[in-house]
């Protein structure tokens, strides 16, 4: 097979493609993030003024500024998400946004307080925002657009609220509820989980529910941590992310750099946007989320938009395949090497639909070939002495007797043909007469 492309541009020309463009919206707040327990979906700041007030849609024809970075438009001409089933696993998706519309195929609430009990309602927000961004659906005069505008959602309702009151009736985000979750999306046939959400603990329950998730066939993509909203603010490793099938992301600012505002790890493997969010608001339309600092649960459901591009195109191909499609072509400063902040770079969905992988591809290990643990994925190439005479060797040799031999041949021609010549200028010199001819002898 023929080798991968490398990267198609650097890292200082991601910065420039991010911080192109500024949107209409209105300058964004940011709200308190309350954690529930040790397990936090990201915050996220929402833009102020009307526009995203439930009951009063706005529409903005503004483009989401990560999809020029995100490859959007080469990657819509091989593949749309369509065939593809993306689960969210968060606070519930407002079915009723017209950008979600045909979207929403159904869920289930796990959380049973009252709201609808397939998860299409969603008093928070997050969820609704996490579903636009992966596969809203265009509407006339918005130009909110998702990753995967063809992908199917599948709404998996585990959490109420991060607020004081959803945390004290116990509807906040918990580790229970977001491994049935999990179990559930696999069980569905959801092609991708997108899980916006983390945790420091690790918990044998939720590496379980990965691993089955992995066995059915689903890849799991998940928050690899947001310092601001964690209670262990220090760098290591966060969970479901860092459990080995599912795909660690976290967020790039305005300039394509992930920030302190990730958390770091050898845990990290991609980075998409996590900033300038626009998209679907609960009973809203359009909205701007995280307008100043990066969030992971953005970027987490940008990497599930490019994951079910890529398993659109690839259905034949498994979530460990499509993981590695993801962070071989992920945009970085060296080909060879991932970082605790970015992982593999910023992804890139165009270029992961078409790489075509082999012994020579730089970057991650292929799960196709036999280098796990490798940093680099290339060819070794061991040379081995060979002592026999190579048929070019004895050749060449039986040329060069050839040569000597017609060399020693045509000297001994020139020596006699000189002696000659001697001889009878001799025999010209000499007045003696020659002897008579004897009869019988040369023609007698």
């Amino acid at each position: 097979m023929t080798a991968a492309r490398a990267p198609r541009f650097a890292a200082g020309a991601i910065a420039t493609l991010l911080a192109a463009g500024v949107l209409s919206l209105a300058p964004a707040a940011s709200p308190d993030a309350v954690a529930a327990g040790s397990l936090v979906a990201a915050s996220f700041e929402v833009a102020a003024g009307d526009s995203c007030e439930p009951g009063n849609p706005q529409y903005t024809t503004d483009v989401p500024v990560a999809l020029d970075l995100l490859q959007s438009q080469k990657a819509w001409t091989r593949s749309t998400g369509e065939g593809v089933l993306v689960a969210v696993v968060d606070s519930g998706i407002d079915a009723s946004n017209v950008h979600l519309r045909g979207a929403v195929i159904g869920g289930r609430d796990f959380v049973l307080d009252g709201e609808n009990p397939e998860g299409l309602s969603d008093t928070d927000g997050h969820g609704t925002a996490i579903a636009g961004q992966i596969a809203a659906r265009e509407y006339t005069g918005s130009g909110v657009i998702g990753l995967a505008p063809a992908a199917d959602l599948l709404s998996v309702r585990v959490f109420r609220g991060q607020d004081d009151e959803s945390v004290k009736a116990g509807f906040g985000p918990s580790i229970a509820r977001m491994v049935e979750g999990i179990r559930y999306a696999a069980d569905s046939r959801a092609t991708i989980i997108n899980v916006s959400m983390s945790d420091f603990t690790d918990s044998p329950d939720l590496a379980a529910a990965v691993a089955y998730a992995e066995a059915r066939g689903s890849l799991v993509v998940a928050s690899a941590g947001n310092r601001v909203t964690a209670i262990d603010k220090t760098d290591g490793p966060r969970y479901p992310a860092a459990y080995p099938g599912a795909l660690a992301v976290s967020a790039a600012d305005s300039r394509g750099i992930v920030t302190d505002d990730s958390i770091h790890g050898a845990h990290v493997e991609i980075a998409a946007p996590g900033s300038q969010i626009l998209t679907t608001a609960r009973g809203a339309g359009d909205c701007l989320y995280a307008a100043e600092a990066p969030t992971t649960s953005f970027a987490t459901a940008y990497v599930s938009a490019a994951a079910a591009l890529v398993a659109s195109a690839h259905p034949e191909e498994s979530p460990a395949e499509w993981k590695y499609r993801l962070m071989a072509t992920g945009v970085r400063n060296n080909p060879d090497l991932r970082d605790d902040a970015a992982g593999w770079g910023i992804v890139q969905p165009f270029d992961a639909i078409n790489l075509v992988s082999g012994a020579t591809t730089r970057g991650p290990a292929n799960p196709n070939l036999d280098n796990a643990g490798s940093g680099i994925d290339r060819a070794v190439v061991t040379v081995q002495p060979d002592y026999a005479a190579s048929p070019f060797a004895i050749t060449r040799e039986a040329a060069i007797v050839v040569i000597v031999t017609a060399l020693t041949l045509l000297g001994t021609i020139a020596v006699i043909i000189v002696l000659r010549r001697r001889r009878a200028l001799d025999d010209a010199d000499d007045d003696t007469p020659p002897p008579p001819s004897r009869p019988g002898l040369l023609g007698s």
